[in-house]
């Protein structure tokens, strides 16, 4: 039996031989108390060796490592975003993407009203303007679930929000673009939704990893569209909010990415210039214009016939037609 001090009921070992049996002792009795599991080791396998087994750690998951989503799904195209740091705020405003509400699809109608016609129901248009204003209408909220009554003096209930916030935008790679292609992004259809005022207000240039609809049965959706957004232009995510997307398309692996879909005007008889949907071809289109969905047939105003394709990732444009 070994003392304090070293000594056995037979007299005292030597100081190297006490040491090594304290420490024999120290190993078997946190052995005993713990619950892992150890594989078992033959009996001619040296004390090292067996130390060095029973230390050695599981081998980590990769950092960054995307769950993996079925083909076609928001979670897919997730994991083929580049998760980078935030790049500085410096020179941003929203200035830097272009005038409010372009009317970049070339219908005739600004990128707000376009949204309103897309988002709102029963709504009504204002008389002369070839089925663009909306005056009045209801809006189902996708944030809060919320019936919203609009009207156009009161505008303010009803705001269109940047799903992938300018600012954000921003900090993940459009400081660095063109001021046509941030433009673009801006008044994207994918990028653009009509949601409550307030709501919008609260959110601000927040990402998903600050921010997420209080409705919870619509975060799929919202996140998703903002992957589409970020894969769509190149944009890239921090390591914080490509987390918090993943954690919420964890629940709804086979959320679909969302593709473009076109706002045509209100009034069915006026020409609309934009690009049409599936194989419809489009009159009025301009080459070199932005225009979705990609694979859209289009004529110009000389009747050279045109198609609505993308180039290095780059919004889609109507480009002259080779077949």
């Amino acid at each position: 039996m070994i003392t304090e001090t070293g000594q056995t009921t037979t007299g005292r070992r030597p100081a190297r031989l006490s040491a090594a049996l304290l420490a024999a002792a120290l190993a078997a009795s946190t052995l005993a108390g713990c619950k892992v599991a150890l594989d078992a080791t033959p009996e001619s396998t040296s004390s090292a060796a067996k130390s060095s087994a029973a230390a050695k750690p599981a081998k980590p998951t990769a950092p960054g490592k995307a769950v993996k989503g079925p083909a076609g799904s928001a979670l897919a195209a997730l994991a083929t975003i580049p998760i980078k740091g935030r790049a500085p705020t410096t020179g941003y405003s929203r200035d830097q993407f272009g005038p409010a509400w372009t009317d970049t699809d070339h219908n005739g109608c600004d990128q707000r009203n376009d949204v309103l016609r897309r988002d709102l129901t029963a709504e009504t248009l204002k008389p002369k303007t070839h089925g663009c204003v909306v005056l009045t209408g209801t809006l189902a909220d996708p944030y809060t679930g919320v019936a919203i009554a609009f009207r156009k003096q009161t505008a303010s209930a009803v705001q269109i929000d940047h799903l992938v916030a300018l600012q954000n935008a921003w900090v993940t790679g459009a400081f660095k673009w063109t001021k046509e292609k941030r433009t673009a992004l801006a008044t994207d259809p994918l990028n653009l939704l009509a949601v409550d005022g307030p709501t919008n207000s609260a959110k601000g240039a927040g990402d998903a990893a600050t921010w997420l609809p209080p409705r919870k049965t619509f975060r799929c959706t919202y996140v998703a569209r903002q992957v589409a957004v970020k894969v769509k232009y190149g944009a890239w995510m921090t390591a914080a909010e490509h987390a918090a997307i993943e954690r919420v398309l964890s629940g709804c692996p086979a959320q679909k990415l969302p593709q473009v879909t076109t706002i045509p005007l209100g009034d069915p008889g006026s020409s609309t210039g934009s690009a049409g949907s599936g194989n419809a071809a489009s009159s009025n289109a301009n080459a070199g214009s932005f225009c979705s969905p990609a694979g859209a047939k289009g004529v110009s105003d000389a009747g050279t016939k045109l198609v609505c394709s993308s180039k290095n990732g780059d919004p889609a444009r109507w480009r002259t037609a080779t077949g």
